[in-house]
């Protein structure tokens, strides 16, 4: 049975927010006047941005949410990744100013590999390769009973989203994001790579992960097969959701006069 009360707290989970949140508190803070130019307010908006970037990680992997995907349903299991991956990443993105990640991207000796791996190319492959790879069933299910590699699976999940929304959400000026038009075509091409992934499990025809298949269920009339089909369809409309939401977002900005379209990004 669900016990609602069985939110994850562990050291490695807790400790690790509390970290990435006060080390992002020390960059716009105590060091702004050392990293940002003169001036330069306290980022409010992309804080609150990236704040909630850790609030929504914790809820998908630390709340009664990842006990249904672990144990019971893999549509469950499918809304985490998609919180992982869409809003958790991209408002990570969002919330870093420029100025605090130039130490890095403004190093001269890392702007070869930087400029490799921030490559659309290379970000889409490495998105790709990820999800697709973690979605074979001996791993997959492997994951599930093996709670190490169960985060190192959510873990390489948010790695590989940030490698994904980087084209499009950098906050390097160095390195920034591709021409609006570009980034259309980058949105359109991971998502066709992504397709396989989406009617493997809508038509495989068979239960794919045994731990489903043998799972308690939940709800009488709810079969693992129809579990795998919402699944399929959590993961199909939920990308191509967001896909459509932000290419409509790119579009407008692209057709923006150029002066309206600077106050925008200011803001």
């Amino acid at each position: 049975m669900i016990d609602w009360r069985h939110w994850h707290n562990e050291p490695h989970l807790i400790g690790g927010l509390v970290l990435l949140g006060w080390l992002y508190a020390v960059l716009t803070s105590p060091l702004r006047e050392r990293l940002a130019p003169p001036g330069t307010p306290w980022p409010r908006g992309q804080a609150i941005c990236f704040y909630s970037s850790l609030v929504i990680f914790y809820l998908s992997v630390g709340s009664p949410l990842d006990q249904f995907g672990e144990r019971f349903l893999l549509s469950a299991h499918m809304i985490q990744h998609q919180l992982i991956i869409y809003p958790a990443a991209a408002l990570f993105l969002v919330g870093l100013p420029s100025w605090a990640v130039r130490p890095a991207t403004g190093r001269g000796g890392l702007r070869r590999l930087l400029r490799f791996f921030t490559n659309p190319v290379v970000c889409g492959l490495i998105f790709t390769i990820t999800y697709n790879a973690w979605h074979l069933p001996v791993l997959y299910d492997w994951a599930l009973q093996s709670r190490p590699l169960h985060i190192a699976e959510h873990i390489m999940f948010f790695g590989a989203a940030l490698f994904y929304w980087w084209p499009l959400l950098s906050p390097s000026t160095e390195f920034p994001p591709l021409p609006f038009a570009v980034q259309l075509l980058y949105l359109l091409a991971v998502m066709i790579a992504m397709t396989p992934l989406f009617a493997y499990l809508a038509f495989f025809g068979g239960v794919i992960y045994p731990t489903y298949e043998f799972a308690p269920r939940l709800f009488p009339n709810f079969s693992p097969g129809d579990d795998q089909l919402l699944a399929a369809a959590i993961m199909e409309l939920g990308g191509g959701l967001v896909v459509f939401i932000v290419s409509a977002i790119l579009f407008i900005r692209w057709h923006l006069p150029e002066e309206r379209r600077r106050r925008l990004v200011s803001a």
